[in-house]
């Protein structure tokens, strides 16, 4: 056997409602002003909110607005579940709020704001874009079950807030067989699966686990991966899972950003997604990134490919556009000459990202950013930076 293993958490994670609570804020003060500069950063201890970071807007807006984003986050989320008492689980209107945000620091507007409607990159660093013909998404297997395991427990507590909790943990262990295997996309088999759901202290933990392994076989039911007889299966390992949420265990921003990408099949790039606005090219770059992977994949150009993208703070242009298929190619296009077209044919500035995705006009029609932190950064097909909307150009690039 071969394994690799990925792991993925619910919105009522406690680093999740971190993010979703950062990036409400962004949502709300993009939707009023958008041309706010947004990077707010949250904690989570107990009943204890902090939020801090550094803003910029022309909008008058004061404490309560940030207390509001954060009570309104965590009921959209699922909390308080009925069948918890306040002990059990966070009550939205039992936290207690602290608000340390500032205003942005000028000397970074200096390089950002251009005139032209230019953008210069919010940050420094380098992002990751991967795409892998594994799976109908382009995503890595591994992540995508535990994802699809995890969004089903999920709606399912949504359900039966009597029941169970939405503070829910899953993980997939992939066969490949060999190393060869998994260097060229080829999964075997499914065999073993991690859940951990909180149930409530009226269930007893094998009814639960039974609830819990029915809902997984109906998820993967006739999956040409899945064979419940040589799939292992660990449910609340610990025997009891009454106590969760920040309650439980802290929660901060940004610190689930293997889980929000590509589940360490890939590297991750030099920071986290939620809590920034478009400049911050931690948040525009990987989406531009796993864009153009995509789309490298999708186009036949090769089977798995890495994308990074390279930006220094003030800058509009990346310094750097490096593709790297892994071997996976299936032209004769070098991996060196497909970097360097994509750099000549797609300009890759904040600007221009911004434009392309409409990541300045977050709403309810197009996506919110809040969602996105709930669900997962890239590898849903209802994201604009998902969409195949320039394979002619790059199926053009076979020979």
């Amino acid at each position: 056997m071969y394994l690799f293993t990925s792991e993925s958490v619910s919105a009522g994670h406690p680093d999740k409602c971190a993010d979703i609570i950062a990036d409400t804020i962004v949502d709300r003060l993009l939707e009023l002003d958008p041309k706010a500069r947004v990077a707010t950063e949250v904690f989570i201890s107990g009943k204890h909110i902090v939020i801090g970071g550094e803003v910029r807007t022309d909008i008058d807006i004061g404490e309560g607005f940030y207390r509001l984003c954060a009570i309104d986050a965590l009921s959209a989320i699922g909390y308080p579940e009925i069948g918890f008492d306040e002990s059990q689980t966070l009550y939205p209107d039992a936290t207690d709020i602290r608000v340390l945000v500032s205003k942005q620091s000028p000397d970074i507007s200096i390089g950002v704001d251009r005139e032209g409607g230019e953008i210069g990159a919010g940050d420094q660093g380098m992002m990751i874009g991967f795409a892998t013909d594994e799976t109908p998404t382009l995503m890595p297997a591994a992540l995508e079950y535990a994802r699809k395991i995890r969004d089903a427990l999920y709606a399912h507590a949504l359900e039966h807030p009597d029941r169970f909790g939405v503070d829910i943990k899953t993980q997939v262990t992939i066969d490949y067989g060999t190393k060869e295997n998994f260097d060229a996309n080829r999964p075997r088999a499914i065999r073993k699966i991690v859940a951990a759901v909180p149930h409530a202290a009226h269930l007893d933990i094998e009814e639960a686990r039974i609830i819990v392994k029915g809902i997984i076989l109906e998820t993967l039911e006739n999956d040409p991966l899945f064979d419940e007889e040589i799939c292992e299966f660990f449910i609340d390992g610990t025997g009891r899972y009454v106590n969760h949420s920040p309650l439980a265990d802290s929660g901060t921003t940004g610190r689930k950003i293997v889980a929000d990408t590509y589940g360490a099949y890939a590297p991750v790039g030099g920071g986290a997604q939620s809590s920034k606005d478009y400049t911050k090219v931690d948040r525009s770059g990987l989406y531009a990134a796993r864009w153009l992977a995509r789309h490298i994949v999708a186009a036949g150009l090769a089977k798995k490919a890495i994308v990074e993208l390279a930006y220094v703070i003030g800058h509009a242009k990346p310094l750097s556009v490096n593709v790297d298929t892994m071997g996976t190619a299936l032209t004769s296009l070098k991996d060196e000459e497909l970097s360097e077209k994509i750099a000549e044919r797609f300009p890759l500035t904040p600007a221009w990202i911004t434009e392309r995705f409409g990541l300045d006009s977050p709403s309810e029609t197009t996506f919110l950013y809040a969602d996105i932190a709930a669900r997962g950064q890239v590898g849903y097909p209802d994201y604009p930076w998902e969409k195949l909307d320039k394979l002619a150009w790059f199926e053009g690039l076979k020979r």
